[in-house]
């Protein structure tokens, strides 16, 4: 399915509909159709709430994963949609997964890969505007892989300002690392919040820093983007000297846990 085929969902309307709090999904990875989600629970993952236990640490200060941003997006998407144990079937289908490649390319869709030795073994997708950040799914091939993934994506939120991480549906996983459930009324409020416009300070300061790193903001319609790359280049761009980027994100959950 080509990406300016008609049936995939266009850029606009799929930024629009994670605006007013709802997403699509299917019924399989052959379904062609589509319905719009708006659960009355909503999962949010609160940006100081991550719950870093002392393995992922110590997994990430040791580095065991090389750890990128926009570097495989389709892959992740990919991954996320294969099989897995206790789930052969996934909502991601080539519909779904041909319009957020699109969304990807107008730079509101992101990821975040984690490789071992060359291979793309963790990571997660999804959607940012403004100061939210709508996680769609992730992957696991090794032990801790996404883990590290989603702590790489907090911490570069907290580093741009980011206000709001949705997490769609609580599972036990996303739970053990902080994520609580709400109400979609509340939720509505904090996404409303979240999109509030941005000052010309916040808006120069988040351009002097893209400058800085070299890293492009890309578009937005109204006011700054929530810059996903260059809060994860802000990451990498302190670590100095023997301090790793996995090492600087593990104390500073620590600090403030």
């Amino acid at each position: 399915m080509a990406r300016n085929d008609p049936h995939t969902i266009p850029p606009d309307l799929l930024l629009k509909a994670y605006r007013a709090g709802i997403f699509p999904m299917a019924d399989s990875r052959d379904d062609p159709e589509v319905f719009w989600v708006e659960p009355r629970m909503r999962a949010i993952l609160p940006i100081d709430g991550f719950h870093m236990s002392h393995s992922l640490a110590r997994t990430l200060r040791r580095e065991r994963f090389t750890v990128t941003c926009n570097a495989a997006f389709e892959a992740v998407i990919d991954a996320c949609a294969a099989p897995r144990p206790g789930a052969e079937e996934s909502w991601i289908s080539t519909r779904i997964r041909e319009s957020y490649i699109g969304l990807h390319e107008h730079g509101h869709a992101h990821s975040i890969e984690c490789w071992r030795e060359g291979r793309l073994v963790g990571g997660l997708y999804g959607v940012g505007f403004a100061r939210v950040f709508c996680g769609e799914s992730m992957f696991s091939r090794e032990a801790d892989a996404s883990k590290v993934a989603l702590a790489w994506l907090v911490a570069a939120l907290r580093r741009i300002g980011a206000e709001l991480l949705d997490c769609q549906f609580t599972t036990s996983h996303l739970a053990s690392l902080g994520a609580v459930e709400i109400p979609q009324s509340q939720y509505l409020k904090l996404l409303s919040a979240a999109q509030r416009p941005y000052s010309a300070g916040e808006a120069e300061g988040a351009r002097a820093l893209a400058d800085a790193l070299g890293v492009g903001l890309g578009a937005e319609a109204a006011g700054a983007p929530l810059a996903l790359p260059v809060g994860f280049a802000a990451l990498r761009a302190e670590a100095t000297g023997s301090s790793s980027p996995g090492k600087l994100i593990a104390q500073s959950f620590t600090q403030t846990s």
